[in-house]
């Protein structure tokens, strides 16, 4: 992390690692290797006054997302429990903390996928929605909310499957969002469920992988959100669905990640299982 201090030119690098963490690494497995490996860094780039201490054992992920405020997505507000009380309560209104799943809006792929589903509010109200990757929920738990219907949400991580039903509960909209563990769409609640709206803010391998298995799942005419994607990746991935009768709605580029809103055409040929 580096904090600028207003007003000079002083900087400060604070760097966490967890020492031992790398059994048999000489650079980790004491507090000597990695002193220096920090000096060895450091030295390149002329900075001084290094010092090692020890930290107390926290949630230094949810520590700095108290940090960050309020972010607007849309229509949608997201923001963490610290901030309750500070935005108004509504449809639109995200309490999500930041822990051990992904997903806050703070990072680009989460908000691209949350301005996609305000755009789809407009034209189109879906009526059975998929979040592939759920993470902590967010995604889910904002259609439930704007849309009203019913949601089904998976993860492979059972921590994050966990996190997104705490985060439902929290949200009201448990009774709507059903959470389960699995790897994409292998789960047999799955395996004969047709969806209006798909979400799937993963990576390039797992999304060129589930394509079928995406077209299959969604009815003629429904759409998905897909994110995760670099900017370069992103006409390799276009190509990859317009392949299977896909077309593309809409795309959205923040800092260097593309979210991409596509149909499925009603013509499609769905692959076979």
């Amino acid at each position: 992390m580096v904090f600028d201090f207003f007003g000079s030119k002083k900087k400060v690098i604070i760097a966490m690692a967890h020492i031992g963490a790398m059994p048999g690494s000489p650079l980790y497995d004491e507090k000597g290797g990695m002193q220096k490996l920090i000096d060895g860094v450091a030295a390149d780039g002329g900075v001084s006054l290094l010092r090692i201490e020890q930290l107390p054992a926290k949630n230094w992920v949810a520590e700095a997302e108290s940090l960050r405020g309020p972010v607007r997505a849309g229509r949608f507000l997201a923001h963490g429990r610290h901030d309750r009380g500070k935005v108004p309560a509504g449809r639109f209104t995200l309490e999500i903390d930041a822990g051990l799943a992904f997903g806050t809006a703070h990072h680009a792929t989460t908000r691209g996928c949350l301005i996609a589903l305000d755009r789809l509010l407009k034209p189109d109200r879906p009526a059975r929605v998929l979040d592939v990757g759920t993470g902590t929920g967010i995604l889910a738990i904002a259609a439930a909310k704007a849309l009203g219907g019913p949601v089904i949400a998976s993860d492979m991580d059972p921590v994050a499957v966990a996190v997104a039903i705490e985060n439902a509960s929290r949200a009201g909209v448990r009774s709507r969002v059903r959470v389960m563990q699995a790897v994409g769409l292998a789960h047999p609640a799955l395996r004969n469920t047709k969806a209006d709206l798909l979400f799937a803010n993963l990576l390039l391998r797992p999304l060129l992988e589930l394509a079928p298995a995406f077209a299959r799942v969604l009815r003629p005419g429904g759409m998905c959100v897909l994110s995760g994607i670099l900017d370069s990746q992103a006409r390799q991935v276009e190509a990859r669905f317009r392949a299977l009768g896909f077309k593309l709605d809409l795309r959205i580029l923040f800092d260097g990640w593309t979210t991409l809103l596509l149909r499925r055409g009603s013509t499609s040929k769905v692959p076979a299982d």
